[in-house]
C-alpha cells in the first residue's frame, strides 16, 4: 500500500474539499483520502496510479501542481 501526495490548486472552501475527496475516492485502488484545504494538498492511500488520481482532480475542476 502506497501513499501519494498531490498539491491541488483552486480549492477555496469546504465544498471544494468534499468534491475533491469524492472524486479521488471514486478512483479504483484508492483506500483513503485526506484533503487539507489550507495546505492545498490531497493525501491518497492505496494502489491507484498517479495519472488516474491527477485526472480525477482535473475532472473535478481543480489543478494538480507538480
Amino acid at each position: 500500500m502506497s501513499q501519494t501526495i498531490l498539491k491541488v490548486e483552486g480549492m477555496t472552501c469546504n465544498h471544494c474539499k468534499m468534491r475533491t475527496e469524492k472524486a479521488l475516492q471514486a478512483v479504483s485502488g484508492v483506500e483513503s483520502v485526506k484533503v487539507d484545504l489550507e495546505a492545498k494538498e490531497a493525501v491518497i492511500t492505496g494502489s491507484a496510479d498517479r495519472a488516474s488520481l491527477v485526472k480525477a482532480v482535473q475532472d473535478a475542476g481543480y489543478t494538480v501542481v507538480e
